[in-house]
């Protein structure tokens, strides 16, 4: 069998509006941070019927839903004073699929049945869309949402003292679905067709 990153070198390629190399897997465009994970994750994540799978395209509110739904789901676990989420990002409280867990999925804390991923749903690992498990969706108006990740791409190109594209060159990008996870909205239309289901 070929190695990911054997794979990974076929794929269609091209530069993100935001400098990385940017891979076309499975109909998504998919960035070089993520797509190795993603991978390994359909190969080795084993879902269970308990977890409760946070889904999301990039700047939707995700970091808003995490840490909503690990309030609600810790509230007799955490007393308001050692609520981690006083000390910590949602992103420590809730792994991310495609980093955290890409590995295996047994190096979880049994009583947080919560994960988050930017994978569109035809991504996603059969044993999360075989499990009863639930997902949980949330999306944005695609124009806040660009507008969110522009910022805040710039401010990490900016950081690394790279100049961010031109707004309109990103936007004409985005609207052609070259963003990350992109086309944002066949993203949003695949969790959609899926609960109808």
């Amino acid at each position: 069998m070929a190695s990911f990153k054997e794979i990974i070198s076929t794929l269609p390629r091209r530069k993100s509006w935001y400098g990385d190399d940017t891979f076309l897997y499975q109909g998504f465009w998919c960035d070089t941070f993520f797509i190795e994970g993603l991978m390994r994750a359909q190969q080795n994540f084993r879902s269970q019927p308990s977890d409760i799978v946070i889904c999301s395209a990039m700047k939707t509110g995700t970091t808003w839903l995490k840490s909503l739904t690990f309030a609600i789901v810790t509230r007799s676990t955490f007393d308001d004073s050692t609520n981690p989420l006083f000390n910590n990002l949602s992103h420590d409280c809730v792994p991310l699929l495609e980093v955290d867990l890409a590995q295996s999925s047994t190096n979880r804390d049994p009583k947080n049945p919560l994960l988050a991923t930017h994978a569109p749903y035809s991504s996603l690992p059969r044993s999360i869309i075989d499990s009863s498990c639930k997902i949980v969706y949330i999306c944005r108006d695609p124009k806040d949402s660009f507008v969110s990740l522009y910022h805040f791409l710039a401010r990490f190109l900016a950081s690394k003292d790279m100049k961010p594209p031109a707004l309109e060159e990103a936007f004409e990008l985005f609207c052609q679905g070259v963003s990350s996870y992109g086309p944002y909205w066949d993203h949003v239309l695949g969790f959609w067709k899926a609960s109808l289901d």
